[in-house]
This record gives structure tokens, C-alpha cells and sequence, in this order.
């Protein structure tokens, strides 16, 4: 009697983990795009997987190969992360390039072997201070999603006389050209005469709104900085220009923020934990609830 051949195990029997994720998944949390947009390159024949063509609904497991346009992508773990803390200064752009050869906040992040630093949010060109950065685009999309809710705070220089019924209006709301926008606390910061500093609080981050809510009240900002995202705080001894990679402590917060289970962070180099441990001491949070930081 013949023997017969061993039969092929069926598909639907193999975990999901062995299957690995969704290709589109995948690219997403690479921070390339969209889900939907990831969609359409694999669409349009722009992404190979092991050499072939892929067609939508294709999985990749961590030992396959992933090339976009021909280019092979180099892929961290999905089980790791890395989060920066980036003190961005005035004329910066938050773009990977720009037209106008301006230097961007990418050109002084360190270079990744594999992966790539997604922003979690934007900045506008003349605003410094808090941008952080990280290679899961699945944590970035949850940060900045509007059902989040996350606080930022930023610490406002404004020219012109301002009063407390102005700032109980900036408080209550007023309506900007793209829909009524409010500050959700305002607290006095110093100064005197026509310039006087504030810390304000916003639920959400449209373009210039900090600046368009005081223009409408006929106050300047000359100067703006972000001191707080959510519960990250801009460490006074980080110099503009300068970064810091976030421990797993402060990492396990920012997830939690997100409402995302937490991921293991990626080893960093002797030298960088020695920065790490400068900057928050030993023992010590760049989370949580801190009193506001000198201007």
C-alpha cells in the first residue's frame, strides 16, 4: 500500500500570532501612514513581501521581508518601543523635510537602525518645548486621536492689556474661524505692565490655537512654549535642541495615557542611560504631577 503524504496543516489552525499581523498594521505602526492609506500603496503594487507583490489582507511574520518601492524596510520587534523627549526650539519645522531647506526636529534625533521616529503631534515653527516622539505609530494615532483628551500646557508671553473678564471669555469660549475653541485653565505666570506671562491648558491642539484665542482678544503672544503633554513635563535641564529617550517608568505612563497596553522598551547604550539618570535622579519621574517649570 502506498503511503500517503503528510498533509498540509490547516490554515485555520494556526495561531494568529503565528500568522503575524495585518501588512497595512504593520506599515501604520511603522508611521509610513493611515491604515487606509497603507491600503491603497498595497493597492497600487508599491509593497513587496518575501520578493512577491503583496495583495491586501496579507500577513508578515517578524522573519519575513518587507520592501516599499523596492526598498527593503528594517523592522524593530513589535513586542518593543522607544519614546523621545524632544525640547524643541523656535524655527524648527515638525515635517521630515521641507521645501524651503528649514531645518526640521528630525535632523537632531538619533538614527534608528530599524523602524523610524513618528511625531506625536506638531509644534508650530515659532513654538518651542515639549515634542515627543516614538517608533509606535499605533501609540502616536492614539495620542493625538481626539478621544483622548489629553492636556497641554503651555506657558504664553502676551503683549497688551488683558483683564479678568478677557480671560474668564478665553476660559467660557469663543468662536475662531474653524469653530468655538476655549482654554481649559488659565493661571497667572509674572510680569507686569503689557507683557505678562500665563500658563494655559487645552484639551486639543488645532493649528495655532493658543495664538488665535489671545489675537482674538487683541493681545499678542511674542513668545510660547509647551511645557506639558498630557503627564510629561519638559525637564528644566534639557536644553533646547536636545532630546532623551524615556525610561520604561515613564514609558508605562505615556501608554496609559494613550489607553494602550504598555510595550517593553529597546535597550539603550551606556551613555544614554547615564543621561537618563541625570535627568530624572535616580529613583525619579519625568511623568506626573509637577509644580510649573521657571520661564
Amino acid at each position: 500500500m502506498a503511503k500517503q503524504p503528510p498533509k498540509r496543516p490547516d490554515a485555520t489552525a494556526i495561531p494568529a500570532a503565528d500568522k503575524g499581523e495585518k501588512l497595512h498594521k504593520v506599515l501604520a505602526n511603522m508611521g509610513f501612514g493611515s491604515r487606509r492609506k497603507m491600503e491603497q500603496w498595497i493597492e497600487g503594487g508599491r509593497l513587496k513581501l518575501d520578493g512577491k507583490v503583496a495583495k491586501l489582507g496579507d500577513r508578515v511574520r517578524a522573519e519575513q521581508t518587507v520592501r516599499l518601492d523596492d526598498k527593503l524596510l528594517a523592522r524593530e520587534p513589535a513586542d518593543q518601543t522607544r519614546v523621545l523627549l524632544y525640547h524643541k526650539p523656535e524655527r524648527e519645522v515638525c515635517s521630515r523635510s521641507d521645501p524651503e531647506g528649514r531645518k526640521t526636529v528630525f535632523d537632531s534625533l538619533p538614527r534608528l537602525q530599524s523602524g523610524r521616529w513618528i511625531s506625536v503631534g506638531r509644534l508650530d515653527f515659532n513654538t518651542s518645548g515639549v515634542l515627543l516622539f516614538t517608533t509606535d505609530g499605533g501609540l502616536a494615532n492614539a495620542l493625538m486621536h481626539p478621544s483622548s483628551s489629553i492636556e497641554r500646557e503651555y506657558l504664553v508671553r502676551v503683549m497688551g492689556k488683558v483683564d479678568e473678564s478677557m480671560l474668564e471669555r478665553l476660559k467660557s469660549g469663543v468662536e475662531l474661524d474653524d469653530g468655538p475653541a476655549r482654554f481649559t485653565d488659565i493661571q497667572e505666570g509674572g510680569g507686569d505692565g503689557i507683557n505678562r506671562f500665563f500658563y494655559v491648558v487645552l484639551m486639543a491642539g488645532r493649528n495655532r490655537e493658543v495664538r488665535r484665542l489671545w489675537e482674538s482678544q487683541g493681545t499678542t503672544v511674542s513668545r510660547l512654549k509647551r511645557v506639558r503633554y498630557g503627564e510629561v513635563f519638559l525637564p528644566s535641564k534639557l536644553k533646547k535642541s536636545q532630546c532623551l529617550e524615556l525610561p520604561q517608568r515613564d514609558v508605562d505612563v505615556i501608554y496609559a495615557m494613550a489607553g494602550k497596553p504598555t510595550r517593553e522598551v529597546a535597550s539603550v547604550s551606556k551613555r544614554e542611560q547615564e543621561r537618563r539618570d541625570r535627568f530624572s535622579g535616580k529613583g525619579k519621574r519625568l511623568t506626573g504631577r509637577r509644580g510649573r517649570w521657571e520661564h
